[in-house]
C-alpha cells in the first residue's frame, strides 16, 4: 500500500504515526527556463569579458594604425559575433565534457548538465553548432588571420586543455593561450596582421591568467581534489603555488610595460599600469606571509578582477 499524503506531510505506510516532509514536485519547465539553461552553456558572464578584451584589442589597433574603428561596422560587428560564438560553442562543449566532474564541485554542481534540467546532447549541439559557424564567420568577416586565431583557441580549449586538467597543473598554461587570444583577434581584426603590440597584448592576458586561476584553486583546493583535477595547490601544496603567482605577477608589470615604447599607451596608462600592477604583485606578495590563508586568496581573485578592468579601460579610454 503506497504512502498517503495529509496536508505537507507524507504519512508512511510502515509507521503510521509518523509524520514525514512531503516531497516537492518539480514545477513544470517552460520554454523561457530550457532557453535560460541553453544560453547558461555558454557561460555569458565569460563570454561578456572576452568581448570586452577583444573589443579593446580592436580599438587600439585602429588607433596605432589610424583607422576609425566605427568605419567598417560589418567587420565590428562580424568579430564580435563570431567571437562571442567561439567562446560560447567552446564553453558548452567543455560543460558537455566535464559534466561528471562539475556534479562534484560545489560551484559547478548547479549547472544544467550536471542538475539534469537539460540532456548532455543539448550541450554537444550547442557547441559544435557554435564552433562551426563561427570560424567561417570570423574568416569572411574580418580576416583569415582572425578566423585561424579562433580555430586555434576553440580546438586547444577544448581537445587539450579540458582533458590535461585531470592529469597535469601544466594544463594551466595550456588553457591560458586561448585564454589570451581574445585581444590578439580583436588585433587581427582590425589589419590582418599580428604585429608586436598585438602580441604583448596577448602576453599581458597570459600572465593575467596564472594569478588569477591560482587563485581560484587555492580557495577551492578540496573541490579541486575532490573532483580529480590536477591545479597547482593540490599537486604542488599552497607553497609552491604561492611563489608561481609572485613570478607570474612580475612577468605581468614588466609586459605591461612594453605597450609604452610602442606608442600604444601613454602616461597616463604608464602611470596607472605601474599603480595596479604594484598593488597585485603586492597582494601576491603577501601570499607568502605566514598565516596567510583563503581570505587571501579570495582577495587575489578580486584584486586579479579590478586590475584586469582598470587597465583596459585606461588603455582604451585615454591611453
Amino acid at each position: 500500500m503506497g504512502n498517503d499524503v495529509v496536508g505537507p506531510y507524507t504519512l508512511a505506510a510502515t509507521d503510521p504515526n509518523a509524520m514525514q516532509p512531503a516531497r516537492v514536485l518539480d514545477p513544470p519547465r517552460t520554454l523561457f527556463h530550457v532557453l535560460r539553461d541553453v544560453v547558461a552553456l555558454t557561460k555569458p558572464r565569460i563570454t561578456f569579458m572576452v568581448l570586452l578584451t577583444t573589443a579593446g584589442g580592436y580599438w587600439l589597433a585602429c588607433r596605432f594604425f589610424g583607422v576609425d574603428p566605427t568605419a567598417d561596422a560589418g567587420r565590428l560587428v562580424g568579430l564580435l559575433a563570431g567571437v562571442s560564438m567561439v567562446v560560447g560553442g567552446a564553453n558548452a562543449l567543455n560543460m558537455f565534457l566535464e559534466r561528471d566532474t562539475d556534479a562534484l564541485m560545489s560551484r559547478t554542481r548547479l549547472r544544467p548538465l550536471p542538475d539534469g534540467r537539460l540532456a548532455p546532447e543539448v550541450a554537444l549541439a550547442v557547441g559544435l553548432g557554435l564552433g562551426a559557424i563561427s570560424v567561417p564567420l570570423l574568416t569572411t568577416t574580418t580576416e583569415p588571420t582572425t578566423g585561424l586565431l579562433a580555430a586555434i583557441a576553440l580546438v586547444s580549449y577544448v581537445m587539450i586543455y579540458t582533458p590535461m586538467k585531470r592529469r597535469t597543473p601544466i594544463a594551466l598554461l595550456v588553457g591560458a593561450v586561448p585564454g589570451a587570444m581574445p585581444p590578439l583577434m580583436g588585433w587581427s581584426a582590425a589589419r590582418g596582421t599580428l604585429d608586436l603590440p598585438g602580441v604583448v597584448l596577448f602576453a599581458i592576458l597570459f600572465f593575467w591568467q596564472v594569478p588569477h586561476f591560482l587563485a581560484i584553486a587555492t580557495f577551492r583546493r578540496e573541490e579541486y581534489a575532490r573532483a580529480g583535477m590536477k591545479v597547482g595547490p593540490v599537486v604542488y601544496g599552497d607553497r609552491v603555488s604561492r611563489h608561481h603567482i609572485v613570478r607570474y605577477l612580475a612577468a605581468l608589470l614588466l609586459s605591461s610595460m612594453m605597450l609604452v615604447p610602442f606608442g600604444i599607451g601613454g602616461t597616463a596608462y604608464l602611470v596607472v599600469a605601474l599603480a595596479l600592477g604594484a598593488v597585485f604583485l603586492g597582494v601576491g606578495l603577501w601570499g607568502l606571509k605566514p598565516g596567510a590563508g583563503d581570505r587571501w586568496a579570495r582577495g587575489l581573485f578580486f584584486t586579479s578582477m579590478v586590475y584586469l578592468t582598470g587597465l583596459f579601460a585606461v588603455l582604451t579610454i585615454v591611453g
